[in-house]
């Protein structure tokens, strides 16, 4: 069945006539809803069974109104915001409301339908009241497997999207409170990972919870109190909104943004947006980005309207509710056939991340001189996980690392404070399992995850540093991955430099190391043998000559920059060792050679 999408984004629906809702009130019923929300995705993180649910943390709750609109989210992966709404939408258009019962719960994972990529599964269960559909709890999460040509849920050189793995649109898994064996079988039987059933229960389990919890509120507040509220709160999102657009400047602005290749080694794909702000409107516009049908970089209609969204909102106000009302205040236009809205059946599993995620920097950049202190690209630089596979000698099972433990990189700086912390900001929450956890589980050790110096982009306010990661394999095993950023790293903003690109080196140890150029496909892996993964940093802000020298002599003795460093990018003369702690600021060195800097650059 083709399905509209963009049409489907945009269905509003209208208050309930007749129906009348108090401020606090709303605003009480809102503030349980995003509780529920919390509530599944934690509900998610202490039942899951493999890592990459119950460490992660990629998992997002969020609950729709009967006519799929978004009434509330959780604080999770700011990518899944809108992958519950769209494929909820579809299931109500295909089936039918009538198909909706009380104790059903729902399981999707397609791209074409609304989501971002197959490893991205969305559990939807109905809530009832006096007979009627009133909402839809749903908790998204993504999975280690999905089937399919390649493990690990990335088969990047994949003809189409059927090769990366199996589809599922909509599937009743539980009908009204009867479990269906033959589905759960089914989805079982279609994926490697021991642990999948257990997260896709674990997804039920946090269904089934929130529909109990928004009873208990229906009941306690009553079915048309909980929608007028909901009606209201969409409303008062929208107009908060549209009052902050009216402050900014009006105009067109653009911008570019470039992924270094695809899986499979073509060039410099483009992405450009033009954003027109006219009044309290908002449009963004993607026209102009790479429609090379011979590319395999593919970022779905509703993986582009997640990204676009969640930049735009780390750029307003983040008292305004995160709501329909938000949402559909964005006019955006990505046309079909272009690397952002492709054509169905293209393979996705790789541009959900880029250029999807790009799409951060996109906005970032074009908007840098008009929302100078809000610019900060909310992506990321990796490329897809680095999967690594074999046989676990204390199971004799295959193993299928996704090499999800925590690092550092691509975290830019804001006006006003250096970027901070071993995560990036792109994913918003996303949390790594530590090298322990993952030592347990896997046959590997992990022996460095050490900040890389001078990676940080140089700028008044410094980018963060990307690490220098080593992980050693104890088995038999290969490696699966696709590497950008090496490129084009992340941008400096405002006069900010870049942050250092990324660089991924396997067989370390051996006596044929293999640096990847974009996609590794399968590369054997012998015992002793590393993968060493320098990850890029976050790029800048502001012009490096304004940085305060004090605080690079303080990211000198914390060893985030150089002395060399120091004075090659921040123009600040040091005196003294490093090695005793004797360094100390040339105030009248870095004072002259600083106005000789600036005075090169008028």
């Amino acid at each position: 069945m083709d399905v509209d999408l963009v049409e489907l984004a945009g269905h509003r629906g209208k208050l309930a006539e007749g129906t009348a809702v108090d401020p606090v009130t709303a605003e009480v019923i809102r503030g349980a809803m995003e509780t529920v929300c919390w509530e599944m995705a934690t509900y998610v993180s202490r039942t899951a069974t493999t890592p990459i649910l119950n460490q992660s943390n990629e998992r997002n709750g969020s609950i729709l109104d009967a006519k799929g609109r978004l009434a509330a989210l959780s604080v999770g992966i700011p990518q899944f915001m809108l992958s519950s709404a769209l494929p909820i939408r579809f299931a109500l258009s295909y089936l039918g409301e009538a198909e909706f019962h009380p104790g059903d719960v729902f399981i999707g994972n397609d791209p074409y339908h609304g989501g971002g990529h197959l490893p991205d599964y969305n559990v939807y269960a109905p809530v009832f009241a006096d007979g009627r559909l009133i909402l839809i709890p749903s908790i998204q999460c993504h999975h280690g497997d999905t089937g399919g040509a390649v493990p690990g849920g990335y088969n990047v050189t994949a003809n189409d999207i059927w090769g990366e793995g199996v589809r599922w649109p909509v599937m009743k898994v539980i009908d009204r409170g009867k479990e269906r064996r033959d589905v759960l079988y089914s989805l079982a039987a279609n994926n490697r990972l021991n642990g999948f059933l257990g997260d896709i229960r674990a997804q039920i389990g946090a269904a089934q919870l929130a529909a109990r919890r928004l009873s208990e509120i229906i009941e306690r507040y009553g079915a048309e109190t909980v929608e007028a509220s909901v009606d209201y709160m969409i409303d008062y999102a929208a107009r908060r909104f549209r009052e902050e657009v009216t402050k900014w400047p009006d105009g067109v602005y653009e911008g570019d943004a470039y992924v270094d290749h695809d899986p499979l080694g073509h060039q410099d794909i483009h992405i450009h947006c033009k954003i027109t702000v006219d009044g309290d409107k908002l449009k963004i516009d993607y026209t102009g980005s790479d429609t090379r049908q011979e590319i395999q970089a593919w970022s779905t209609f509703g993986n582009t309207r997640g990204y676009t969204i969640a930049q735009i909102a780390s750029m307003m106000d983040p008292t305004i509710p995160k709501n329909e009302g938000f949402f559909e205040s964005i006019e955006l236009i990505a046309p079909p056939g272009s690397v952002l809205n492709p054509h169905p059946n293209k393979p996705v599993s790789a541009g959900t991340h880029h250029p999807g995620a790009d799409i951060g920097e996109l906005i970032a950049v074009a908007m840098q001189h008009v929302l100078p202190d809000k610019a900060v690209p909310q992506t990321y630089k990796t490329g897809i996980p680095t999967t690594i596979v074999g046989k676990d000698p204390r199971t004799g099972a295959q193993f299928v690392d996704n090499s999800t433990e925590v690092y550092a990189g691509w975290c830019n700086a804001a006006k006003g404070m250096d970027a901070w912390g071993a995560q990036n900001a792109s994913f918003g929450n996303l949390w790594k399992a530590t090298a322990e956890i993952n030592e347990a589980i896997y046959p590997h050790i992990q022996w460095g995850r050490d900040y890389r110096i001078d990676s940080g982009g140089p700028g008044q306010w410094r980018g963060l540093c990307g690490s220098h990661y080593e992980k050693e394999v104890l088995v038999p095993a290969k490696v699966y991955t696709y590497v950008v950023g090496m490129k084009y790293p992340m941008p400096g903003i405002c006069g900010g430099e870049p942050g250092a690109p990324n660089k991924l080196t396997l067989k370390v140890g051996s006596d044929e190391p293999v640096v990847v150029k974009d996609t590794a496909d399968w590369v054997p892996l012998e015992p002793g043998e590393r993968v060493v993964y320098d990850y890029g940093g976050g790029g800048g802000w502001g012009n490096p000559l304004d940085r305060d020298p004090q605080a690079v002599l303080d990211d000198v003795l914390d060893e985030y920059v150089s002395v060399e460093a120091a004075e090659r990018d921040y123009a600040v003369v040091l005196t003294g060792s490093l090695d005793d702690l004797t360094l100390a600021i040339d105030d009248a060195a870095t004072k002259s050679l600083r106005a000789e800097r600036k005075a090169a650059e008028r």
